[in-house]
C-alpha cells in the first residue's frame, strides 16, 4: 500500500525536489554576480523532470564512515546528476562575468513561484487523501 501512495505522490515530490535544486543554482548566479569571468548557469527542467520520472537512479547518500562512498561527479552535473547548462549571454561583461541580474531575478522569481504552487498540489493531495480516509466527513 506505501508503494501506491509513493507513487502518488511521486510527481510532485520530485518536481519539488528538482525546483528546489534549480533555487539554489540561480541563488548561486545572483550572489556571484560580481565575480570576474563567472559563467551563469542552470538546469533545463523539464528533461531533468523527464529523467527522473524515467527512473534515473539517484546516488545513496553516505551517513557513516564505513559506507560506500558516492562516486565522484563532474562539475557540470547537481548531486543527483543533473547536467548544468551555461546561460547564454544576453549582455557581455568587461570582466566574463555572464550574469545578466534582471534574468536572474525573473527566473529566481517564476522559479519560486512554481515551487509555491507545488506546494500546493501536495497540500490538496493529501487533503484529498485524508477525506479519503476519514470518509468524507
Amino acid at each position: 500500500m506505501l508503494g501506491k501512495l509513493d507513487e502518488f505522490m511521486r510527481f510532485n515530490e520530485t518536481a519539488l525536489s528538482l525546483r528546489s535544486q534549480r533555487q539554489t543554482v540561480l541563488a548561486s548566479n545572483i550572489a556571484n554576480a560580481d565575480t570576474p569571468n563567472y559563467k551563469a548557469k542552470d538546469i533545463d527542467f523539464t528533461a531533468a523532470l523527464s529523467t527522473a520520472m524515467a527512473g534515473a537512479a539517484q546516488p545513496l547518500k553516505t551517513t557513516a564512515p564505513k559506507h560506500f562512498p558516492v562516486p565522484q561527479q563532474s562539475a557540470g552535473t547537481l548531486a543527483d546528476g543533473t547536467p548544468l547548462q551555461y546561460r547564454g549571454i544576453v549582455q557581455g561583461a568587461v570582466d566574463g562575468n555572464t550574469v545578466d541580474m534582471d534574468v536572474e531575478r525573473n527566473q529566481f522569481a517564476d522559479n519560486a513561484l512554481r515551487y509555491e504552487a507545488g506546494i500546493t498540489l501536495i497540500n490538496s493531495q493529501i487533503k484529498g487523501l485524508m477525506a479519503a480516509i476519514q470518509g468524507g466527513q
